[in-house]
């Protein structure tokens, strides 16, 4: 399975926005932080909020929030929410043309490993990206730590 670049860049827009936790942040900083299409993101960005997984405040002090904590963001449904077609094969649709489908073990095959894909995305959260890998992403990203006493106890 290959999940598309819409997905990926869904991801990669909320992990940004987790790392910087309560700071707005924009559409042309993601896209600079990854180095992709801006106006890629602008239709990422319009719908995870539409989803509900974050916040667009326009205007002079807006920027982009998530809107739940990154405990309660799922991976399962957010790949669900942002995958338009599961279907891994022609048989998976409506438009099915196989000649061999009424006798083919194929589908019922692949809709139980998808089935089991899924079920591993949906016992992880957009906080299991970050966890310890936090500070590297940081680090990767240029970013200051917007939480550094809470990153390091040592602070």
């Amino acid at each position: 399975m290959h999940l598309t670049r819409y997905t990926d860049y869904s991801l990669r827009v909320l992990i940004y926005l987790a790392i910087r936790g309560e700071e707005r942040s924009t559409i042309t900083e993601i896209a600079e932080r990854f180095a992709i299409s801006r106006n890629h993101l602008m239709k990422v960005v319009q719908d995870l909020n539409h989803r509900g997984y974050i916040t667009a405040i326009r205007g002079k002090h807006g920027g982009l929030l998530l809107r739940r904590a990154p405990a309660d963001i799922c991976l399962g449904a957010l790949v669900r929410d942002t995958e338009r077609d599961l279907g891994l094969v022609e048989c998976f649709g409506d438009d099915n043309d196989c000649v061999i489908t009424p006798s083919c073990r194929l589908k019922p095959i692949l809709a139980e490993a998808l089935a089991a894909f899924l079920g591993v995305l949906d016992r992880y959260t957009l906080a299991d990206l970050l966890g310890p890998q936090r500070t590297g992403l940081i680090q990767l990203l240029h970013l200051e730590d917007p939480l550094p006493d809470a990153a390091d106890p040592q602070a």
